[in-house]
């Protein structure tokens, strides 16, 4: 589990610098630290390791992730928010890249949906 560990490590050292330049790019940075651990060891990576279990393990574990998000919002601690936030964003991207889906389509379904109210934009997908 040393990347997610690493995740979260960074996270919170960032939290701990407010004057730190922060912004989403870390994303794509960290989109392409995934790509490129797709060939590595899965004894030495955790990210390999994922890779190796396949799609439906990485699913679960967004999942996983995502729940233990939702407890801590519930629970009302940001600082434990800020760091499952992270590790589900992390496994989400490990799981974009496991199925070849570039962030930049993702940013763009966001772009397009951008100033439309989301009432309105469920019903366009729906028709």
């Amino acid at each position: 589990m040393g990347d997610k560990k690493a995740v979260e490590k960074a996270a919170e050292k960032a939290a701990a610098l407010p004057s730190a330049p922060l912004s989403a790019d870390v994303l794509d940075r960290l989109f392409t630290t995934v790509l490129a651990r797709k060939g590595a060891d899965p004894e030495t990576s955790y990210t390999a390791k994922l890779y190796s279990r396949g799609t439906a393990k990485i699913a679960q574990k967004v999942g996983e992730e995502a729940v233990e998000a939702i407890l801590e919002a519930v629970r009302g601690d940001k600082a434990a928010l800020a760091a499952e936030s992270a590790d589900l964003l992390y496994h989400l991207l490990v799981l974009w890249a496991d199925l070849g889906l570039d962030p930049a389509e993702v940013w763009s379904k966001l772009a397009q949906r951008e100033g439309t109210s989301g009432i309105d934009e469920k019903k366009s997908r729906k028709a």
